[in-house]
């Protein structure tokens, strides 16, 4: 990642979205911040083409449904989507793909208001992963498949900074010879990536997990979805389990800075690369953001 620009925005009721441009190496965030101390705090992140932000409304509508389950203040859009912009228009044109990630936290310990800011950036060339293809593994994310509905507390499907837990799965992959993951229910549903989101095609079918499994709605993935059905192919939203995958045509991996990322070894087991639909999902997913 290269930074490029941060623009923080001032979310005090005296600052009413105020936004100051900083240098992205300057120290901004107090040490205090319960985003930094606590990983208490959310964040979305969207893939930028010629200061063309990709799906900035389903971004900013996942970003007001984890504020919500974090308990925190309903974002205003307006504000936010300044921020974003601005961030955004600071991205030169590049062949690495540029990304806005913007952030909110609780704010300082014992504060009362939260701390918000947008960091443009050049995101790592996705070509070579989507022309090879990528290894996977799956691991076991420890929970139910309905812990969203049976423990709310544990947040999941919410963007949090808390991501200890998918850095250390990205580790493991690693250690086993992966690129990344794809986490499993204790009781063997799929569920996503630590950043991403699965496809799977069977036959003329492409099929995604539902959130009510606890996970993000992907908006990546969306867009891939509208690219298929413009093209005749029929999408679908249900369960899978882990010897679906084993049985899948063909699978990905998708996310804003990487696209649509073939998946080419599943659990040391090599899989047939759809070139054709990793064509049509990324040429597509570009498009958007030109």
């Amino acid at each position: 990642m290269t930074p490029l620009s941060l623009f923080v925005l001032d979310l005090s009721a005296e600052g009413a979205g105020r936004l100051t441009r900083h240098d992205p190496a300057e120290p901004v965030i107090p040490v205090t911040d319960l985003g930094v101390t606590r990983g208490d705090g959310i964040f979305e992140t969207i893939a930028v083409r010629g200061g063309v932000l990709q799906a900035l409304g389903p971004h900013l509508d996942r970003f007001e449904r984890s504020a919500a389950m974090l308990d925190l203040p309903v974002p205003n859009r307006a504000h936010w989507t300044e921020a974003i912009e601005a961030a955004a228009a600071a991205i030169p044109e590049d062949p690495r793909p540029g990304a806005v990630k913007f952030v909110m936290t609780r704010g300082i310990e014992g504060g009362s208001h939260p701390t918000g800011w947008a960091l443009g950036f050049l995101a790592d060339d996705p070509s070579g992963e989507r022309a090879g293809g990528i290894k996977v593994v799956t691991l076991d994310r420890g929970y139910r498949h309905d812990v969203a509905q049976t423990s709310p507390w544990l947040l999941q499907g919410a963007k949090s900074l808390a991501y200890a837990v998918n850095k250390a799965a990205g580790r493991e992959a690693a250690r086993r010879g992966a690129d990344d993951v794809i986490f499993v229910s204790s009781d063997d549903y799929v569920l996503e990536g630590p950043s991403s989101t699965v496809i799977a095609r069977f036959g003329d079918t492409a099929v995604t997990p539902p959130v009510e499994l606890g996970i993000l709605p992907g908006t990546t993935q969306a867009d891939a979805f509208t690219a298929l059905e413009a093209h005749g192919v029929a999408t679908l939203i249900k369960n899978l389990s882990p010897a679906d995958l084993v049985e899948a045509d063909a699978l990905w991996l998708c996310s804003s800075t990487r696209g649509a990322a073939p998946i080419r070894e599943l659990d040391g087991a090599a899989r047939t690369v759809d070139a054709a639909w990793t064509e049509l999902m990324n040429t597509d997913l570009d498009a958007r953001r030109r």
